[in-house]
C-alpha cells in the first residue's frame, strides 16, 4: 500500500475516532497496554534483529541504548498507555464561551488535528507513545520510524492495530509507514490535505529537512543544545549536581545538557571541582583556552563544538566574564530547547529567564526536567522548540486544534 493510501485509509478512521466517547478510547488504550505485554517476547525477539544489525553497522552504544528494548522498557511502554487512559480527554473541552450582546452563544471548543504524521528516529518505544497520545487526543497516526527500528516498530504497530480493532476501533487510527525507502518520508511530507500535521522527531539533519521540504504543516521538536549557566552567585553545591544530572542522568536524550558556562568570578572555585566530576563520570570536556588551564584533559573546543547536540559523554565548557556574556552565547548557540541558571540571586535569575529565548528556563534546576511527564502532563509527544502552534512539552491540549460552534434562536445578520 502506498503513503497516499495509507494517508487516506488514516484519513477514514479519524472520522470515527474524532466521534469516539472517552469511553472508548480509554479502553482501546488499556487494550493496547495489556496486547504488548502479553506480545513482550515477539517484540524483544523483533527489536533482536535490529539490535544486531545496528552493531554490524557499527552503530555508537549510545545510539544503541535509544534502540534497545527490554522487558523492563516494553512494561514502561504499557504503563505509558495506562497512564494515558487515566488522564481527561482534551476532546470537548471549552477554551473559552461566552453569551454575546446579541444573545448568540459562542464557545471555542478542542477538536482532534485529524491524521498526525510522525517521522522520528532510533527510539521504538516512541512508537507506542505516539500511537496513544494521538488516539487519546482523537487523532489517526501514520508513523515514520527509522528503518533501524522497523523490524521492532512493525512487531510494536501489528500488536497496537490488533488491540484497537478488538476494543472496537478503526485499526487503521495506527499505520506504520515501510522504512526501508527514503521515498515513504517524502510522499508523506506531500501529502497535504491528507495529512493534517507533521511532527519530526530527531535530529537536526531530519528537522531541518522536514521543515524546509514538507508541504504539510510542521511542528518542529527536539533538537537541544541546552546549556547550564553557574552564575557569580551561584550556590556551588547546588551547581555540582545540577551540572552532573544534566549531563550524565541520561546523555543521549534532547533535554541533556550540552554546554556549561562559568562565570569568571567563581571560575577558580568551582571548576576544578566540575571537571574533575565530569572526568569521573566519563565525560570529556570540549572547553575553550581558560578552561584549559584547569585541566590537562580538556580537549580544545571548536566553533562546531559550542553548536553540536553531543548526545553523548561529550560536554562543551566556557568561562564568560558577565551574566550577559553568557546570554550572547546561548543566543549564538542555542537551539531554543532548554536554558539553565544556578544562581542565588534573584536579580540574575530575573535577568537570564528575561533574556534567554527557549520553550523552558530551569532555574536551580536540571535540565532534565523539560519533559511532559516531569511536568505533570501525563504524555507527551515530543517538545516543540518552535513558537507555533505549541511550544516546549507537546501533551494532549498541543495535539489539538479548536473550531467555534455559535448557537442562536433563528439569528440573521442585519
Amino acid at each position: 500500500m502506498s503513503v497516499l493510501e495509507q494517508a487516506s485509509a488514516a484519513r477514514i478512521a479519524s472520522f470515527d475516532l474524532a466521534a469516539a466517547i472517552r469511553a472508548e478510547k480509554d479502553r482501546a488504550l488499556l487494550s493496547m497496554a495489556d496486547r504488548l505485554v502479553e506480545r513482550t517476547a515477539d517484540i524483544v525477539h523483533a527489536n533482536g534483529v535490529d539490535v544486531a544489525t545496528a552493531r554490524e553497522n557499527g552503530t555508537s552504544e549510545a545510539m544503541i541504548d535509544r534502540l534497545v528494548l527490554t522487558p523492563e522498557r516494553i512494561a514502561a511502554m504499557a504503563d505509558g498507555l495506562r497512564q494515558l487512559a487515566a488522564l481527561p480527554d482534551p476532546i470537548g473541552d471549552v477554551v473559552r464561551g461566552s453569551t454575546l450582546a446579541n444573545g448568540l452563544e459562542l464557545r471555542q471548543v478542542r477538536v482532534p488535528f485529524g491524521v498526525v504524521g510522525m517521522i522520528y528516529e532510533g527510539r521504538p518505544n516512541v512508537t507506542a507513545d505516539a500511537a496513544g497520545i494521538c488516539l487519546k487526543s482523537g487523532n489517526a497516526a501514520l508513523l515514520r520510524g527509522s528503518g533501524s527500528a522497523f523490524s521492532s516498530n512493525a512487531a510494536i504497530v501489528a500488536v497496537l492495530r490488533k488491540a484497537v480493532a478488538d476494543a472496537g476501533l478503526p485499526a487503521d487510527t495506527i499505520q506504520l509507514l515501510d522504512a526501508t525507502t527514503r521515498d515513504s518520508v517524502k510522499e508523506l511530507m506531500r501529502a497535504r490535505g491528507l495529512v493534517d500535521v507533521l511532527i519530526p522527531r530527531g535530529g537536526a539533519s531530519l528537522i531541518k529537512t522536514v521543515v524546509e521540504q514538507s508541504t504539510v504543516p510542521v511542528i518542529e521538536t527536539g533538537v537541544g543544545n541546552c546549556h547550564v549557566y553557574v552564575d557569580a552567585a551561584a550556590d556551588l553545591e547546588k551547581a555540582l549536581a545540577i551540572v552532573l544530572n544534566s549531563k550524565v542522568q541520561r546523555c543521549s536524550v534532547c533535554n541533556s545538557a550540552e554546554s556549561l558556562l562559568v562565570n569568571a568570578e567563581i571560575a577558580d572555585s568551582f571548576l576544578p571541582l566540575a571537571l574533575e566530576e565530569l572526568a569521573a563520570a566519563g565525560v570529556t570536556v570540549h572547553g575553550d583556552p581558560r578552561v584549559a588551564g584547569y585541566s590537562d584533559a580538556v580537549v580544545p573546543a571548536t566553533d562546531e563544538d559550542w553548536g553540536t547536540e553531543f548526545l553523548s559523554l561529550d560536554m562543551s565548557v566556557a568561562v564568560v566574564d558577565t551574566l550577559d556574556d553568557a546570554l550572547d552565547h546561548i543566543r549564538r548557540w542555542g537551539t531554543g530547547h532548554t536554558e539553565a541558571i544556578v544562581s542565588e540571586s534573584v536579580a540574575a535569575t530575573r535577568r537570564f529567564v528575561a533574556g534567554v529565548d527557549a520553550a523552558a528556563v530551569m532555574v536551580n534546576a536540571s535540565t532534565r526536567f523539560t519533559d511532559g511527564g516531569e511536568f505533570g502532563f501525563g504524555a507527551e509527544i515530543g517538545i516543540s522548540t518552535q513558537k507555533l502552534h505549541a511550544r516546549g512539552p507537546m501533551g494532549l491540549p498541543e495535539l489539538t486544534s479548536t473550531k467555534y460552534i455559535v448557537t442562536g434562536n433563528g439569528h440573521i445578520r442585519g
